[in-house]
């Protein structure tokens, strides 16, 4: 149970005294001390805490948060649901066959602007087309994209671009391919560098150099999907 180290963390890294922290939970100074020395507080006030510091209630009490990242304790205080035990920065909407196996789903070029508000939609994403490619590993989950425009040559224009997601940004390699589905630009297909310690933005380059490369912050990324293969099947005469 963390919850005792995990106040207090929270409340110096905000560089808040006790009777500060207490004034704006409606608590008392004492009173938060004692929950600082392994008190158990109520759940009222465990909501209170959780919503103070834009944690859930399980990750205030399970883990230490002490051990994130920088970039993790970023996040959160950005305003993003993390997952503080660091192994996925977002929650993923999949699909199954009948033999409880997960889809690839299709992302064509004209569900893309539903995509970036409907991801998290289990009926969106089970109206989209699917396919299996037996030769991926099992490990990972997979979508595919179709892109636009010829920015990522030798890559054709209108390929479908399949990625397996990432769990975890921190851990993109500089460099990598991937599908980045953001919330103002919809779905773009670029080379990834990290800029996560320096100012909290990706850097997204193109492999045809008529195309310069741009910062995008990493608040306004919805998911992200690391380059596998392409085809350049039809589907539904795209």
């Amino acid at each position: 149970m963390y919850f005792p180290e995990n106040i207090k963390f929270l409340r110096k890294r905000r560089r808040l005294s006790q009777a500060d922290l207490a004034a704006q939970l409606g608590l008392t100074r004492t009173t938060l001390a004692g929950y600082e020395k392994n008190i158990q507080p109520p759940f009222r006030v465990l909501i209170k805490f959780a919503e103070f510091f834009n944690l859930s209630i399980d990750a205030l009490v399970r883990y230490d948060i002490q051990a994130l990242s920088e970039f993790q304790l970023s996040q959160i205080e950005d305003g993003f649901d993390i997952d503080v035990t660091g192994k996925k920065l977002r929650l993923l909407t999949i699909s199954v066959n009948s033999e409880g196996k997960e889809n690839i789903e299709m992302v064509p070029v004209k569900a893309q602007a539903g995509y970036t508000s409907s991801y998290g939609d289990l009926d969106f994403i089970g109206s989209l087309d699917k396919f299996s490619l037996p030769f991926l590993p099992k490990d990972k989950t997979y979508r595919t994209f179709q892109i636009q425009g010829d920015s990522m040559l030798p890559v054709p224009e209108g390929s479908w671009v399949t990625c397996s997601y990432v769990q975890d940004w921190t851990n993109i390699r500089e460099g990598t391919p991937c599908i980045i589905v953001t919330q103002d630009e919809g779905v773009v297909f670029k080379l990834v560098y990290k800029q996560l310690d320096q100012n909290r933005t990706f850097l997204l380059v193109s492999t045809n150099r008529d195309y310069k490369p741009y910062e995008f912050p990493v608040k306004k990324v919805v998911e992200v999907w690391k380059f596998e293969t392409y085809n350049r099947f039809e589907i539904g005469g795209e």
